[in-house]
Order: structure tokens, then C-alpha cells, then sequence
């Protein structure tokens, strides 16, 4: 069986090699040494990575055509999100200028990208009387804001960068507070994706076990185990909240019911 594994065609070799290095190909593949413990679990660590970079570049997209489909982003808190993609933006540019295995943050510059247009989505369809200024306006500023804070997260020194990503910790919680408030007092996740949700609480087990594996940094395992506590209380008010109407939500919030609504009558035709 060695024989044929050895003998791969270059391509394949090639593949393997820059996947998971020269020493474990050689011991897993052509010496078939399924007992090399550390080279499996750097395997494992490596497919995961893949799967979940792969599972990032599409975690939000069922989220984004919620909201273009309805032509609203009811139920969705912005400043939930503004934060949310300020820690992405932070852990991928830490992650990138340290020389982190892609496989190890890919997800991060995947998900960065699908929340600023979300986030952009939000600002769109925000009611008026929310935010007093035009559409156009507001996505203007939005406009603005991401490119500056793009600019300052490339060129900030790597010493500063390290306190940012410290940082991302109290943004993480502050990011999801504003939605998991939200869902409790409207007692409804409205526009809320659950494949979103779901993706991102297995996505953060899983780069648990990647970043142990891989890179071994504290203030990155830190982030992972907080978001993925923080995505388990958004995944148990999908289940509490799920098939309810938004719009019960917001009338119980203010008191009222359906039954409780002004009813037009007929006009009274002149005698």
C-alpha cells in the first residue's frame, strides 16, 4: 500500500505537502502512520480550517437576502452590527500582519466583508425616525467611517494592533448585547438568520480547536470562547422566539394587542 502512496502524482504530493508540511505528508500519507498523534491532530486542525473559511465566505449570505427580500431589516440591531464588524476587522488584520495560517482567520475576512454590507443594508432600510439623516447620507458616513478605520487598522504599529485585539473582547460582548436586549423586548428575533447563528456557534468551537492546534494565542482562543458564548444565548432565543411575530413583539412592548387596534368602520351611507 505504501508503494502506491508514495508514488502520488505531483500534483496531489504538492497539495498535501503545503496543507499540512513535508513531515506529516511523509508519516500520514506515504508511511500510512494513522498513529502519529500530533500530524493527525494538525490534520484535523487544517480540514477544519478549510471547512470553516470555506463556511465563512457564505455564513451571512442567507442573512443579507433576508433582508433584500423583505426590504427590511426589522428586528436587526446597527449597533450590534457596527461592533460586530469592527472585532472582525480587528481579529483579521492581527491575525494577517502576524502571519497566521489563513486557514486559522479566513473566516474572519470573509465575515468582515459580508457585515459591512449588512451593516450598509441596516442604514438603507432604517426608519426615518431612527436616524434623521437621508439614505444617501447615512450611507455616505458609513462609507467613510469603514474606510478610515481600514486605513487606521493597516497602518496602526503591530504593538498597538495587539491592544486592539484585546479590545475585541469587550467589543464582542458589547456587539451582541444590543441584539440579545433587542429580541427579549420585542420577545421575537425578527429578521434574525438561524443559519447565521448556528453557523457562527459552530464555527467558534471549531477555531477553538484550530487556534490550540495552530497558533496557540491566548488573546485569540480568549475572542473565540467569548463569541461563542455570547452566539449560544442568540441560538437559545431562536429556539424561545422561534415562529413569532415580530409584530406581537413590538405591541406587547408597548402594551397592546391585536384586538387592541383601532378597527376602520364603514362610512355611513347619507340618508
Amino acid at each position: 500500500m505504501t508503494s502506491l502512496t508514495r508514488n502520488l502524482p505531483w500534483f496531489v504530493r504538492d497539495l498535501g505537502v503545503g496543507a499540512i508540511g513535508e513531515t506529516c505528508y511523509v508519516s500520514l500519507v506515504e508511511n500510512l502512520n494513522v498513529g502519529d498523534v500530533p500530524c493527525l491532530k494538525l490534520s484535523l486542525s487544517k480540514g477544519l480550517g478549510i471547512g470553516i473559511v470555506v463556511g465563512g465566505s457564505i455564513m451571512k449570505v442567507p442573512q443579507l437576502l433576508l433582508i433584500v427580500k423583505a426590504r427590511s431589516a426589522r428586528g436587526l440591531s446597527l449597533e450590534s452590527y457596527v461592533l460586530e464588524t469592527l472585532a472582525y476587522a480587528i481579529q483579521t488584520t492581527y491575525s494577517f500582519r502576524n502571519r497566521f495560517p489563513f486557514s486559522t482567520y479566513g473566516e474572519n475576512f470573509f465575515l468582515t466583508i459580508q457585515n459591512i454590507i449588512i451593516t450598509f443594508l441596516v442604514i438603507l432600510y432604517a426608519s426615518h425616525k431612527t436616524l434623521s439623516q437621508s439614505p444617501s447620507s447615512r450611507l455616505a458616513t458609513a462609507a467613510l467611517a469603514t474606510a478610515v478605520t481600514a486605513t487606521v487598522l493597516i497602518t496602526v504599529p503591530i504593538s498597538f494592533l495587539a491592544y486592539l485585539q484585546i479590545s475585541t473582547l469587550p467589543i464582542s460582548v458589547a456587539s451582541k448585547l444590543p441584539q440579545i436586549r433587542q429580541n427579549m423586548r420585542s420577545q421575537s428575533t425578527g429578521q434574525l438568520s438561524a443559519f447565521a447563528v448556528l453557523s457562527q456557534i459552530a464555527g467558534c468551537l471549531a477555531r477553538l480547536f484550530t487556534t490550540a492546534t495552530e497558533v496557540g494565542d491566548p488573546l485569540v482562543a480568549a475572542g473565540f470562547a467569548l463569541a461563542l458564548a455570547l452566539n449560544c444565548i442568540l441560538g437559545f432565543q431562536m429556539w424561545m422566539y422561534w415562529g413569532k411575530d415580530p409584530f406581537d413583539g413590538d405591541m406587547i412592548e408597548k402594551g397592546l394587542s391585536r384586538n387592541s387596534l383601532p378597527v376602520s368602520l364603514p362610512s355611513r351611507k347619507s340618508d
